[in-house]
C-alpha cells in the first residue's frame, strides 16, 4: 500500500471533514439530491431501530419519510479519522442530535447523543460515504412524545 504523504493525508482529513459537515447541513434543510450525492450507491446504513438499508437510494427514501415532520439540528464533531489506504478511510464521530415535532397541539423533542461510525472512499476524485452505524449512549423524549412521529401518510 502507497502511504499518504503529510500533505496529502491532512488534505484528505479535511475533505472528509467537509464531507461530515455537508451531510449534517443536507440532513437539517432536507436537501434529500444534496445528500443522496455525498454517498456511494452501495452505501449500507445503520440507524438505531431501523432495518439495515443497502443502497444510498434507499436510505434517502426511508430517511425522507422518517422526517417528514421533524426539524432537526445534528452536530458531528471530534472526528477520529483511519486511513486504511491513500482510498479507503475509518472514521468515528462524536453527535449530538436535536429533534422537534408537532404532536396534537403540543411541541415534542428528541435529543440523542452518541457516536457515528462510519467508512469512506476516494472514488473519481472526491470522498465518499460507504457506510454509516449510529449508536445512541444516552437520549430522551419529551413526556408524552412518540418518536419518530408516524408520517401524516401513517396516519
Amino acid at each position: 500500500m502507497a502511504a499518504l504523504s503529510d500533505i496529502e493525508r491532512l488534505i484528505a482529513l479535511e475533505d472528509i471533514k467537509l464531507l461530515k459537515a455537508q451531510r449534517d447541513r443536507f440532513v437539517d434543510t432536507k436537501d434529500w439530491g444534496a445528500l443522496e450525492a455525498l454517498h456511494a450507491p452501495d452505501h449500507r446504513s445503520e440507524n438505531g431501530d431501523y432495518p439495515p438499508w443497502t443502497t444510498a437510494t434507499e436510505m434517502i427514501k426511508n430517511v425522507r419519510v422518517i422526517m417528514e415532520r421533524l426539524r432537526t439540528a445534528h452536530h458531528s464533531h471530534t472526528p477520529e479519522i483511519t486511513f486504511d489506504s491513500p482510498v479507503r478511510a475509518r472514521g468515528i464521530w462524536a453527535m449530538t442530535g436535536v429533534s422537534m415535532w408537532d404532536q396534537g397541539d403540543e411541541e415534542h423533542w428528541f435529543v440523542a447523543f452518541g457516536h457515528y461510525f462510519e467508512t469512506y472512499e476516494k472514488r473519481d476524485g472526491r470522498w465518499l460515504f460507504t457506510s454509516r452505524k449510529l449508536t445512541y449512549l444516552f437520549s430522551r423524549t419529551s413526556p408524552g412524545g412518540i418518536f419518530p412521529p408516524p408520517a401524516p401518510s401513517q396516519t
